[in-house]
């Protein structure tokens, strides 16, 4: 039988790789919150930078949640101590 607060812990890890995951695909999705040309940065139009910042981004979210569901699985995998 789990024990209380090792499920708790379990659930709380994946819901923080969920949110990883969603915050990558999110900002690149919701397009009024870039589509336009102002402020410029470097001459390129802001819709351009914004998509640019966001590939490194998704990067180490993605890779973050790698790791956090490495770990759980470790976790689960190893069974109660």
């Amino acid at each position: 039988m789990p024990q209380p607060g090792r499920t708790r812990a379990h659930a709380a890890t994946w819901t923080i790789v969920t949110l990883l995951l969603v915050v990558g695909i999110a900002g690149t999705l919701i397009v009024p919150l870039y589509a336009r040309a102002t402020p410029a940065l470097g001459g390129w139009p802001f819709f351009y930078w914004y998509q640019m910042i966001w590939i490194p981004l998704v990067a180490i979210l993605a890779t973050l949640a790698y790791l956090l569901a490495r770990r759980a699985e470790r976790a689960r995998r190893a069974g109660p101590p």
